[in-house]
């Protein structure tokens, strides 16, 4: 008898913490950032799922890539006039 893979969905709902998770979804993570704003980015990726809909790994990578885009580019310094990437960051639907 075969046995079936997991769904993206169920395998997401098995990691324990957010760098499991981006991890699975192979994005580079600055550990600062998640030490401090963990929730947020949670929240968000939650959010851009319920939104989006997603049907696929790369759809919830997407998701999850925009939600950890969001939270650092909140932490960019807004006094500087010059329009700057996340980190070298080219990936999310900003750019």
């Amino acid at each position: 008898m075969q046995t079936s893979k997991p769904s993206t969905a169920e395998q997401i709902k098995s990691l324990t913490n957010i760098p499991e998770l981006l991890d699975f979804f192979d994005i580079g993570f600055d550990s600062g950032l998640i030490h401090e704003w963990q929730d947020d980015l949670l929240k968000r990726f939650n959010g851009y799922v319920l939104l989006t809909k997603p049907q696929d790994w790369f759809d919830y990578r997407r998701c999850l890539k925009n939600a950890y885009c969001k939270v650092q580019r909140g932490r960019l310094d807004r006094s500087s006039k010059t329009r700057v990437a996340c980190r070298g960051c080219t990936s999310c639907e900003r750019r």
